[in-house]
């Protein structure tokens, strides 16, 4: 007896969508038929997103800031709101500007900068393999380089002094917070990109302590963080010896922190 084919018809697979809980179930099936090249990789997909995986790994691609941005399994998905800290980076940095990227994920942000720039020296560094390589991917063609290593550690020495612009979304969510997130997240996505440690903050304390040092007169550090964190992360920042202020943008629901060298007026 055959076995019959599975239905691929667009309504049949915003069905299954919807029975899984996709809210934008006619949006996801249109984006899953696009990236598919075969029925046999089309039911791969649909069967991937029903069970719980992020869109944006399923179709191997994020939009962000209007640039397509490769996204790997288990890599960090650029979110929305960080499309908040772009613009305001890009309202600050320089036309011709040095750019470093830190915990850079896919490279979504530095990638995004860069594009908004008329000249732009580039790099992007994470401690996950796994984003290094995706991250390639996304900032070698930019024209950026890529180095795998803890925070500043892999960067070259020269840049030292020289950097216009540090974007370094690092993780902020504590870990007790982590069960906490929704399953895309929290199942799917690298840990190292999520957890900030006890209280959100270790990893954006150690960046504020060396971000002096690789900063160049005039230049600033920025990352996000949650509202309710914008002033314990103030306060770190300031510790460090930062100027600091607090950007927010209400439709994109973001806080994005902004710091500089506290010895250049």
């Amino acid at each position: 007896m055959s076995i019959p084919s599975l239905d691929h018809s667009e309504s049949a697979i915003v069905s299954r969508l919807r029975t899984a809980g996709c809210v934008f179930a006619e949006d996801e099936a249109q984006m899953i038929m696009s990236a598919a090249g075969s029925a046999a990789e089309l039911e791969e997909m649909v069967e991937r997103r029903v069970v719980g995986l992020p869109l944006e790994q399923v179709v191997g691609y994020a939009e962000f800031c209007g640039l397509r941005i490769e996204v790997d399994a288990e890599v960090f998905v650029p979110r929305r709101r960080t499309e908040a800290l772009v613009q305001e980076a890009a309202r600050l940095a320089p036309a011709r500007a040095v750019v470093v990227d830190l915990c850079c994920g896919s490279g979504a942000l530095g990638v995004a900068l860069a594009a908004s720039l008329d000249e732009v020296e580039l790099y992007a560094a994470d401690v996950d393999p796994a984003a290094v390589s995706c991250a390639r991917r996304n900032v070698v063609p930019a024209g950026g380089e890529v180095y795998e290593g803890d925070l500043f550690e892999p960067l070259p020495a020269g840049l030292k002094g020289r950097v216009d612009v540090l974007l370094s979304n690092v993780p902020y969510v504590p870990t007790t917070e982590i069960e906490l997130l929704p399953a895309e997240a929290r199942d799917y996505e690298a840990r190292v990109a999520l957890d900030g440690g006890v209280d959100g903050l270790e990893v954006l304390r150690r960046v504020a302590a060396e971000a002096s040092e690789w900063l160049a007169p005039g230049g600033v550090l920025l990352f996000e963080t949650s509202e309710r964190q914008a002033d314990a992360a103030v306060a770190a920042v300031a510790d460090a010896g930062l100027l600091v202020r607090v950007a927010t943008d209400d439709e994109l629901d973001a806080t994005v922190i902004v710091a500089s060298r506290s010895d250049v007026s």
